[in-house]
């Protein structure tokens, strides 16, 4: 832990410590090593380290954390994070679907989804009638 509590981190320095031995996250613009409690985190080391390298305060409010929880973060204090260096979020853009021209090729597939299943029947029903018959 940093001996000097008011530190400020950049954001490459906080994802660079990403691994179980060595574990920092961003939660509403403080850092915090949270090393010692990978083994004791309820929900297991693998939550806590899918939150590095981002801005993990999303991913935190979410889980809806007791006031003991949030009360237990100061000892996991280290610093602050310099806004700057925090990547902004992208905007998510849904993927362009290409247009197509000819529609006919996924016209007879309809059709025949529709029509080799009645045909299959039919043909049932024609084998069970002549079969009776005799």
């Amino acid at each position: 832990m940093a001996s000097d509590p008011k530190k400020v981190y950049g954001f490459e320095e906080v994802s660079g410590h990403n691994k179980t031995k060595d574990c920092w996250l961003i939660i509403s613009g403080k850092v915090y090593d949270v090393t010692p409690f990978m083994e004791d985190h309820p929900g297991g080391d693998e939550v806590l380290l899918s939150a590095t390298g981002k801005d993990a305060t999303n991913d935190f409010e979410d889980v809806g954390h007791s006031d003991s929880a949030r009360e237990m973060m100061d000892k996991y204090y280290i610093g602050e994070i310099d806004a700057n260096t925090v990547p902004t979020k992208r905007k998510y853009v849904p993927p362009q679907e290409s247009y197509n021209q000819d529609k006919t090729s996924e016209f007879v597939i309809k059709i025949l989804q529709f029509l080799v299943p009645l045909l299959i029947l039919g043909l049932a029903f024609a084998v069970r009638s002549y079969t009776k018959k005799e």
